[in-house]
């Protein structure tokens, strides 16, 4: 199936990128189905389109979000470079309409959205082989953004031990302090009890199979005690 120029110019409009050399989006639009040999195709340019994709997300987490931990950063990142969410970008950008693609197989709004996630990644390689990093990386914090919101809002959502520090120092300009009150079990299956306690307010303890999980279980009963949440959100946790 042949792609004329204009089908390409449309992609650019829609993209935002005008590329210096038009046959690197002619490559990342290249499925395999439509190529001569399988290196010609885009899953070359997919490859490298992820990890870029990757550290572009990685460095704007770790610069958007300083007090957030390694394990939160990576539940946020691993939502934002996830198949779904590169595939629903796809789709926004029509990138799927632009697509060359052999016999027997449909492009549009009809690709696999897998496939769809691929041409992605491969229009971020070739915007960074043409136009290099920066480019890429104003790319994808463009057309991103809505994810790496949703992402870690999504994630802020569950952060108990997050929004109880947040509305400590709203509230009283205090930060809670968590005390490990009790642990129990052999050393391969522990469970530990703590509390929390901001100031001098002292709040119910909880056990969790780890420091971590009880700490955010510690957190949640207070911000419950506070009026913040309600019991419901307990059955969320669990």
């Amino acid at each position: 199936m042949s792609q004329d120029n204009g089908t390409l110019d449309a992609c650019q409009q829609r993209i935002g990128y005008a590329f210096k050399d038009i046959g690197l989006l002619k490559a990342a639009m290249t499925h395999s189905s439509a190529a001569r040999h399988r290196s010609d195709s885009n899953e070359r340019m997919e490859f490298l389109g992820d990890a870029i994709l990757g550290v572009v997300v990685c460095q704007e987490l770790f610069e958007r979000f300083p007090d957030a931990q390694e394990g939160d950063l990576t539940k946020i990142k691993s939502a934002v470079v996830s198949r779904r969410a590169c595939a629903d970008v796809a789709l926004e950008l029509k990138l799927p309409d632009s697509l060359i693609v052999g016999m027997g197989m449909e492009s549009g709004d009809n690709l696999p959205r897998s496939l769809a996630a691929g041409v992605l990644e491969a229009v971020i390689a070739a915007i960074h082989l043409d136009g290099g990093v920066e480019a890429a990386r104003r790319f994808i914090l463009t057309h991103m953004s809505d994810e790496i919101r949703r992402a870690a809002e999504s994630e802020h959502r569950f952060n108990y031990k997050s929004q109880l520090q947040q509305l400590a120092q709203q509230r009283w300009n205090s930060t809670p302090q968590y005390d490990l009150l009790d642990e129990k079990g052999p050393d391969h299956s522990k469970c530990f009890e703590v509390a929390v306690a901001i100031g001098t307010r002292h709040f119910a303890g909880a056990w969790g199979p780890s420091k971590k999980e009880a700490e955010q279980k510690a957190a949640l009963l207070a911000l419950i005690d506070l009026g913040v949440l309600d019991r419901e959100a307990l059955a969320e946790h669990r």
